[in-house]
């Protein structure tokens, strides 16, 4: 158990119930051991859902853009906590391999495959990351639904779906079944939406 994570995670639960407060749908699908806990992003609060709805004893690993771990203070305590940075439009290769190190180590790995902040009404395409971890690593994706309108003080409804494996033909993916998976994860996400009503 990473120590700063437990001693930050009270804090940030205080902040999100008072200003914040979650209820999570299906949370108790997600498995014990490696996970992919893949979700749509419209906010920068999204990751902090999440982490409340698991609780504190189990502990998720964030990928976050690099630009978040050089804030002053707060980055050094993200990086401490076990949060990560991740170049983007450009391959990290830094950052793909502790992917993949976190998930074969039986971690849990929180991560956005649109790759940045979608707005209402707006259209990302998927990113391919969270194929390539899954198909590599064996861990199940499980697909996070998190509504793009939120309220202070108003309850937001995060929806847990089923824990699944992709699937691919019995030999190395191609980026066009990368593409394919990744598509298919943001399908299953967006179907979410209907229970967080």
């Amino acid at each position: 158990m990473n120590k700063v994570y437990a001693v930050i995670y009270p804090i940030i639960w205080v902040y999100m119930k008072l200003l914040h407060p979650w209820k999570a749908v299906g949370v108790e699908r997600v498995p014990e051991g490696a996970a992919l806990l893949c979700g749509n992003h419209s906010t920068l609060g999204d990751p902090l859902y999440v982490v409340c709805c698991l609780g504190w004893r189990r502990q998720v690993r964030v990928m976050a853009k690099e630009e978040v771990m050089k804030w002053p203070i707060l980055g050094f305590l993200l990086r401490k906590a076990g949060i990560f940075g991740v170049k983007r439009g450009k391959a990290d290769v830094g950052a793909l391999k502790e992917a993949m190190r976190i998930l074969r180590g039986g971690e849990k790995l929180l991560m956005f495959p649109q790759g940045t902040r979608v707005k209402d009404g707006e259209d990302s395409e998927a990113r391919t990351g969270a194929a390539m971890f899954a198909t590599r690593t064996g861990a199940p994706i499980v697909p996070i639904y998190i509504p793009t309108k939120k309220r202070r003080f108003r309850r937001t409804t995060i929806v847990f779906g089923e824990p699944y494996h992709p699937e691919f033909e019995d030999r190395k993916p191609t980026p066009e079944d990368y593409q394919r998976i990744a598509d298919d994860l943001m399908e299953r996400i967006r179907a979410l939406e209907e229970r967080a009503a």
